[in-house]
């Protein structure tokens, strides 16, 4: 199959990419590596996922993009540096390809930087969003799946969070816009029979997340003896999910998507596991082997108190089985930031 992946140099989709080339598949990554953190991370990431582990001389930003994209061109993989908000260079991509389906992951994340620029995440998150559903209906393209987010139930006072709850009052604009996709896509599934699976994310962690999010910001704080950020009274809790089980339910949702048809879903993929903050951190300092210094801080405007994810729906339809626990997956994760 040919697969077009958006995002697909960032941390979820570097390891989807990797495995659907293990699996013979061709992937298309569509990835604009936008400045939310450095370059040379999603370098890094796409290197692995296509294995290709040669030396990489850096210089600055556009000859390495462009050595990239010398590097990346073979049978079963290319990579396209290319904004999803430029619907025209999106579509000399379709043009050039039989794609088969879209897993879309590319998006601007973060909560508390979406407060700050809500109208880029709407330019990126709902516009750029629908930029791929129209070529998918220009090119007659019926698959489609889309990452969503734990982040649209807000602060949901049913838990565990079930697909069927309410998800009227998100908290940040990055919610919102999550929230937008669902609804537009299936606006999109239900004029242009585009069957879609929308999979909402529970916090996901491992090798190659963020430097931006929590465990692996204080996982570096903690190695340097530097203070991290600790914000509220500890109790704010989520559902941490390792990146091999958010993978595996792609995977497990892409063969559900081609093996059916008239198909719109939204899936929960969490672990169903719950940790709160202060004790997140006491893993990370016993896998790392030292006590985090603590800057204790008030809650931050937009950050949800709790997220647990009801994973019935995933475990009935697609055979979801998540089995990394936090304690190991937290190991992992510090054996790699440790290694790196």
């Amino acid at each position: 199959m040919n697969y077009l992946v958006t995002g697909g140099s960032g941390f979820i989709g570097s390891h989807l990419t990797e495995q659907l080339l293990k699996k013979g598949h061709s992937v298309i990554n569509v990835d604009n590596f936008d400045d939310f953190y450095n370059y040379r991370i999603k370098i890094q990431n796409t290197l692995e996922a296509i294995l290709y582990f040669s030396d990489f001389e850096y210089s600055d930003k556009e000859q390495d993009i462009n050595k990239l994209i010398f590097l990346s061109k073979s049978e079963h993989y290319r990579f396209y540096y290319q904004d999803i908000r430029d619907r025209n260079g999106l579509k000399e991509i379709f043009k050039a390809h039989q794609i088969d389906a879209v897993i879309h992951l590319a998006a601007l994340a973060g909560v508390r930087p979406s407060i700050e620029r809500p109208l880029e995440y709407e330019e990126v998150n709902v516009r750029g969003t629908m930029n791929l559903w129209e070529l998918c209906r220009d090119f007659n393209i019926k698959k489609f799946i889309c990452a969503s987010s734990s982040s649209v139930y807000g602060n949901n006072e049913k838990v565990p969070f079930a697909e069927t709850d309410n998800v009227d009052h998100p908290i940040s604009p990055y919610a919102a816009t999550k929230r937008c996709g669902e609804i537009l896509g299936h606006v999109y599934h239900d004029l242009y029979k585009i069957d879609m699976i929308q999979l909402r994310f529970f916090t996901v962690y491992g090798p190659r997340q963020r430097p931006d999010l929590a465990i692996h910001k204080f996982t570096r704080l903690i190695s340097e003896s530097q203070e991290i950020p600790f914000y509220g009274d500890g109790t704010t809790a989520r559902d941490y999910t390792y990146i091999d089980d958010i993978v595996d339910g792609i995977l497990r949702s892409i063969r559900y998507l081609e093996n059916n048809s008239g198909i719109y879903e939204i899936i929960n993929l969490g672990e169903s596991e719950v940790i709160n903050l202060t004790d997140m951190l006491a893993a990370i300092e016993d896998a790392v082997g030292k006590s985090a210094i603590r800057k204790n801080l008030p809650m931050q405007p937009g950050d949800v108190l709790k997220t647990n994810a009801d994973i019935t729906k995933a475990r009935t339809l697609i055979g979801y089985k998540p089995d990394t626990n936090f304690q190991n997956g937290i190991k992992k994760f510090v054996e790699w930031f440790l290694r790196k």
